[in-house]
């Protein structure tokens, strides 16, 4: 009896196994009938169209989805007005010049529509040659051969439909030197309009460095010095570094960084719990007029030392108050003990000209001058701070590992791909394997062809929402020193990615499989074969183009159905759903509704891959389905036209690199056109003939060599003169186009500008709607006076805030937190803000505000009596720098309570006076702060004499240098 049911049971798990094994071996089903590719299309382009006219219908009614740059951008990058007609964008998108878009868009959205015209105008090309040589030639000599195997009595492949006929499946023989030829004139057509592009790159690039805002900015001649070592970690040490390279007699202003501990981890808890506490507070407080029966309760911060037990609740507002109070608290203590006797392996070296420091960044690339390494220091805010102290050693390491994760997690995915698209996309093959399943779908079949139109794209779509984000941490996690080369690295794996998973295992899996299945069965008949035997019986190389031609129709039908995704970015259908249903259901906080207003940050890392991997796609498939060239041109066309009202009208640029970008794709490209010739050669070595395949083959041999050559010209011709204004040479490039504004480099603050942001970022106010401000003094059982006395020397949080009302009173205090009514819940009364505009444009430079000045000091505000010793620095830092010849203050001004004093040291270490304004009476009138300690220029005494700088960074009417 047990051996007939283990019998049984053998039986049952082989039949489960030959059916596993039949579904993985065909997952994504059949190729598409003509009818529905035909069906397909037509509806793609039907909704496309219903939603590109819906578009032209809601723009005029909602300016805060359609047109926010319109509505906050200053007079200098605001597009051109739009009237309120159906089809009033069209003349302002479609006549404004290029050399518009890098004044009003930034120059890294102005080279993404460069590149989208690039692809629009090349597949244009692509796909007039292709249609008109390969489709003749594969129609004609497929039809020939479907005549005579149906004369000889045998069955034809090509009679599936015109979709197929333009396929070479039935090919075979010399009339691939026709494909040979063809795959030299579309690597010849890609190289024209990549050289073209560079080119226009090369020139919007030069005109770029060639800018007043570039030209006077402070970071384009600044030096970012890195992997420094401990004897050199000072701002002496810097000047030596920089001075070996002996280019310039100009001696810069250093600064070394500073160990600012754990204070950006605070800073992130602070604004963590801060968040939490208005979200809280919007749930609670929806209802001003009828409060919940209890109040919220949380779990404790598991980073939250005061608490033991994690797992207990505790009453939410009552803890996430007292949690900011003492975070704050702690950074102000941390504050207090930042010097700079512990110095960082970085620093920054900022030149007089914009000449001197790109010369000596030059003539650095290739060398390591006293072991360090000098490039351009990139903005600010693009910086990674914490990447910054990891040596050389430490990063190849984090890289190491980072590459790994990234090809394991690239690889591995094809498992969960094709399950889903085995057992999700069809709920059948479940009900196969488990035949319990069946019945459960019987009886509700309209819920389970619900669950199987919505399952399979939810999950599929979620995870390539996520998959940038998760390639950005890897990426930072493997040490990346700016968010630019992050977002560039971003780039190269989502491509790597998309074309290992979503071209090249989807289309070749099912084949893949047969071919190991069969290989085994063959192994498995008792004659001896060579592994070579086994591979020449099971033609692997036929089997592969055959499931290529297969699908190509899917691949046909994607690309067309883009230009609906291209439609609904352009709709933006997303935001205007999410922002009604967020309203009515998620009650959002006051922070969440004005960032909601704010132009949204354009994604260029996912845009970008979209585009390579569609050309991508269209350039495999052109010589196995040439109508894919023509329907890739069709989207471009379209998307270029979509992006441009996009980007000028809706997204903004959150980091602007300065067009970095355009290399990877650059590079990308030249992936692309390898791979078109690769499946042209997998072709010839399955249809080739016996005798001419080898010929056929070495005559491809060239085409990569081609594509090298062509890479390393460019580089040479270009690349050098895209990244430095100069190479140090006295010709026509070492004068400045621009005029220099002499006066505003003279206020340069090289430690302020390229310190840490935590030494001097402001605290995050908890933000509450008004109308709850009367219920505040009643929920909140913390302190209420707003006031942290002498404890806190520059509390953003607890500032005193004046009465409106009353002029000269102080306003009524209920607490720690900031009220915002209903009508001023927009981006365009905050967009002057750090903590609003950083993410929505950069550091309100495009909405009409001076470049932000940070504190010449780690705090916020001054105001406390306590007073500090002269110095931080060590008496030997000190004395080595004096006897260099480099003249500093006589305290290193770094610390909060130094800057909280009445008197401060001048540059000649004389004392001078702060002003304050009596509408603020903490803010400092002069902000010079920490660059008073740099090196002013070597061995030279000018005779000095202070002058105050209004807060706004005006100067009042005296010279700063009187020689």
């Amino acid at each position: 009896m047990a051996s007939n049911r283990l019998g049984a049971l053998l039986a049952r798990s082989t039949e489960i196994e030959e059916k596993f094994l039949t579904l993985i071996s065909d997952p994504f089903g059949q190729a598409l009938a003509e009818d529905a590719i035909l069906i397909a299309v037509g509806t793609s382009l039907a909704i496309t169209t219903a939603v590109f006219l819906a578009f032209c219908v809601f723009r005029p009614f909602n300016a805060i989805v359609y047109a926010p740059r319109l509505r906050h951008t200053d007079e200098k990058h605001r597009p051109p007005a739009m009237g309120k007609s159906i089809f009033a964008w069209y003349k302002p998108v479609f006549h404004t010049h290029e050399d518009d878009y890098v004044e009003k868009i930034g120059l890294d959205a102005t080279i993404f529509l460069r590149v989208a015209r690039m692809c629009r105008n090349m597949f244009a090309v692509l796909s007039i040659f292709g249609c008109a040589i390969i489709i003749p030639i594969n129609v004609v000599n497929s039809k020939a051969v479907e005549k005579k195997t149906q004369a000889a009595g045998g069955s034809t492949v090509a009679s599936s439909g015109a979709i197929f006929l333009m396929t070479p499946r039935s090919l075979s023989g010399q009339i691939f030197w026709a494909f040979i030829a063809v795959a030299y004139l579309f690597d010849v057509i890609i190289c024209i309009f990549l050289w073209w592009t560079y080119r226009a790159v090369h020139r919007l690039r030069r005109r770029y460095l060639d800018s007043p805002e570039y030209q006077n900015s402070l970071h384009s001649r600044t030096l970012m010095v890195t992997d420094i070592k401990r004897s050199l970690r000072s701002d002496q040490g810097l000047l030596d570094i920089v001075d070996s390279l002996r280019t310039t007699p100009e001696v810069p202003r250093a600064s070394i960084g500073r160990n600012v501990k754990d204070i950006p981890d605070l800073i992130e808890q602070h604004e963590e719990a801060v968040v939490d506490l208005e979200q809280v507070l919007a749930k609670y407080l929806r209802n001003p007029d009828k409060l919940p029966a209890t109040r919220p309760l949380c779990k404790p911060s598991k980073k939250d030392p005061e608490y033991t037990n994690k797992s207990e609740k505790v009453d939410a507002i009552t803890y996430l108050t007292a949690r900011i109070e003492r975070l704050e608290n702690k950074i102000n203590e941390v504050r207090e003990t930042v010097d700079k006797r512990d110095a960082m392996p970085y620093g920054f070296a900022s030149y007089e000209t914009l000449e001197s420091a790109h010369s000596v960044a030059y003539t650095a690339k290739n060398k390591n001058p006293k072991g360090t390494t000098i490039n351009l220091a990139p903005r600010p805010k693009d910086i990674i701070w914490k990447n910054l102290p990891l040596d050389a050693k430490t990063r190849r390491w984090r890289r190491f590992i980072n590459n790994l994760w990234i090809t394991l997690l690239t690889v591995l995915y094809f498992i969960p791909n094709a399950l889903v698209a085995v057992f999700l996309a069809k709920l059948n093959n479940i009900a196969i394997l488990w035949p319990d399943f069946k019945p459960i779908m019987e009886r509700n079949p309209t819920f389970w062809a619900i669950v199987q139109g919505i399952a399979a794209p939810a999950l599929t779509s979620l995870f390539y929402y996520f998959l940038p984000i998760i390639f950005r941490r890897l990426s930072i996690q493997a040490g990346d020193l700016t968010k630019t080369s992050r977002e560039r690295h971003v780039i190269h794996q989502l491509y790597s990615f998309f074309v290992f998973n979503n071209l090249f295992i989807f289309s070749l899996f099912a084949s893949a499989f047969a071919l190991i299945t069969t290989a085994v069965n063959i192994s498995k008949d008792g004659v001896n074969r060579t592994p070579l035997q086994i591979i020449q019986a099971i033609d692997p190389f036929t089997r592969f183009m055959t499931a290529l031609c297969d699908i190509s129709p899917f691949w046909l039908t994607w690309l067309v159905q883009r230009n609906l995704g291209a439609a609904i970015d352009l709709a933006q259908f997303v935001n205007l759903a999410w922002g009604s249903f967020s309203r009515k259901f998620m009650h959002p906080t006051p922070r969440e509704l004005i960032k909601r207003t704010a132009p949204p940050p354009f994604d260029y890392a996912s845009y970008y891959n979209y585009f390579l991997f569609y050309s991508t796609v269209a350039l495999c498939f052109a010589s196995l389905q040439p109508v894919t060239l023509l329907v890739t041109a069709f989207y471009f066309t379209i998307d270029a036209s979509m992006k441009k009202y996009l980007l000028m009208y809706v997204f903004c640029t959150k980091n602007e690199s300065g067009g970095l970008y355009w290399r990877v794709i650059f590079n990308r490209f030249l992936v692309a056109a390898f791979l078109s010739n690769c499946i042209i050669a997998l072709m010839v070595g399955a249809k080739g003939g016996e005798e001419p395949r080898k010929t056929m083959l070495a005559a491809m041999i060239p085409l990569p060599l081609l594509l090298i050559g062509f890479k390393f010209y460019c580089k040479s011709a270009f690349d050098t003169t895209i990244k430095y204004y100069t190479k140090g040479d006295t010709g026509k490039g070492a004068e400045a186009a621009t005029p220099i504004d002499k006066e505003s480099r003279r206020r340069d603050r090289v430690a302020v500008r390229f310190g840490h942001p935590s030494l001097w970022q402001k605290l995050t106010v908890p933000m509450v709607h008004e109308k709850s401000k009367h219920l505040l003094g009643e929920i909140y059982r913390g302190r209420l006076d707003g006031d942290l006395g002498g404890t806190a020397g520059y509390s953003d949080v607890y500032m005193k805030r004046m009465s409106k009302e009353t002029p000269g009173k102080v306003a009524e205090t209920t607490g720690p937190f900031e009220f915002v009514s209903e009508g001023n819940m927009d981006f365009e009364n905050f967009k002057n803000r750090p903590e609003f505009s950083e993410d929505h444009g950069g550091e309100g430079s495009i909405y009409g505000a001076q470049t932000i000045s940070r504190p010449g000091t780690p705090m916020t505000m001054a105001g406390s009596e306590r007073g500090r010793s002269s110095s931080r620095d060590s008496e030997r830092t000190f004395g080595e720098e004096e006897a260099a010849g480099v003249i500093y203050p006589a305290g290193y001004h770094s610390t909060p309570s130094g800057l909280t004093r009445e008197f401060s040291p001048s540059p000649d270490r004389g004392i001078r006076k702060m002003e304050t304004n009596q509408s603020n009476p903490y803010q400092l009138r002069d902000e010079t702060g920490l660059l008073l300690q740099a090196a002013p220029m070597g061995h030279q005494t000018p005779n000095q004499r202070y002058t105050p700088y209004t807060t706004d960074g005006q100067h009042e009417g005296q010279d700063y240098f009187k020689h």
